[in-house]
């Protein structure tokens, strides 16, 4: 079976179901590519609301903005894990352009979830609740429910990427050390081998979902962390996810020591379009300008990571991409302050729009 490429990667598509429908057997090389970008994709889609919510907790070295912080740098590893795949292989990570970059608030890219609208703003109940919905794996140990999932998608290209290994070399990647810091697992290496790829793809499920066994992440910066979904749902229940049989089939629940939500700013949901588009919260000239220079290092960040990917020199620019990110996070926290015109007590976040150079 012939898959079509893609010429343009909408992210508002239902590509990944599409590619999901295809057999195994029928998956040829560029459906290997076209499910390698949706993943990249995918990864990049899941940080600007996470980052939202840590940039909105008033205490950062509080224990849910650490929780948080780290699933961050678990899905940025996972980002370059994918990126260095598909450059191994002879693809060229796509991130920038309109069609291409997250839109919010809207559903996940190819597809994926659909019933689900991811939108950006501060941490609440209800984001800590979408955000173990992002992450909610095929089987929860703790909860009785079936349907398909990210981890799904991956698990698809670990059937059939070995059917392409020969087409590994090595080229075009990116090694950033990061397991000192963040934990086994957290390391962004070459995609040489078949192994390489199937290990790493191992690494983003269980850090994601965790295993059939347990809900805890098996390549952790601390012992007994838990993977994203389940950290996700402590935060949202506000009790610490325990094991309460200790059996041949142990059970879990969230019955352990209380978990306050953390202080934070109310910075509410950005509305479609942007900020620009809701009459009661129009910014003011300064606070738009504000908006748009966080707008301005968000793109240079986009820019510079997927540079990197087209060069067999590529730290330079990763350099950049984490220069980017820190001014994005100080502007973040300069515009969580800021309290909308409507008088509703909540504050404005940043929108996360993909502007040219």
């Amino acid at each position: 079976m012939h898959i079509v490429t893609t010429a343009v990667l909408d992210y508002r598509s239902n590509a990944i179901v599409e590619l999901m429908r295809v057999a195994v057997a029928d998956c040829d090389e560029q459906w290997l590519k076209d499910a390698l970008q949706r993943a990249i994709m995918l990864e990049l889609a899941t940080i600007p609301p996470y980052a939202s919510a840590l940039w909105s907790i008033k205490d950062q070295q509080s224990d849910v903005a650490n929780a948080i912080r780290e699933i961050i740098f678990d899905e940025m590893s996972h980002f370059g894990l994918v990126c260095n795949m598909l450059t191994s292989i002879g693809g060229t990570p796509r991130l920038t352009g309109q069609s291409t970059v997250p839109k919010y608030p809207g559903p996940l890219p190819g597809g994926v979830r659909p019933e689900l609208e991811v939108y950006l703003s501060g941490l609440s109940k209800d984001s800590a609740y979408l955000f173990s919905e992002i992450e909610k794996p095929d089987n929860p140990i703790a909860l009785a429910e079936t349907y398909t999932s990210i981890g799904a998608f991956y698990s698809r290209i670990a059937e059939v990427f070995p059917n392409y290994a020969h087409l590994l070399t090595g080229r075009r990647q990116v090694d950033f050390p990061l397991s000192g810091q963040h934990g086994a697992g957290n390391d962004i290496v070459p995609m040489n081998t078949i192994t390489d790829v199937l290990n790493a793809i191992e690494i983003i499920k269980a850090q994601g979902e965790g295993t059939d066994a347990s809900p805890e992440n098996p390549f952790p910066g601390k012992p007994g962390e838990l993977a994203h979904y389940y950290r996700f749902r402590e935060i949202y229940h506000g009790r610490k996810l325990i094991k309460i049989s200790d059996s041949a089939h142990p059970k879990w629940d969230f019955q352990g020591d209380p978990i306050p939500m953390p202080d934070s700013h109310r910075a509410a949901r950005v509305p479609d379009g942007g900020w620009a588009n809701d009459p009661a919260n129009k910014p003011t000239p300064d606070t738009a300008s504000k908006l748009q220079t966080f707008n301005g290092h968000y793109s240079s960040m986009l820019r510079a990571l997927e540079q990197a990917w087209q060069t067999d020199n590529p730290m330079p620019l990763v350099g950049q991409a984490i220069g980017s990110m820190g001014s994005m996070r100080s502007s973040a926290r300069d515009l969580v302050s800021i309290p909308l015109p409507d008088n509703s007590g909540k504050t404005y976040c940043p929108e996360y729009f993909y502007t040219a150079p």
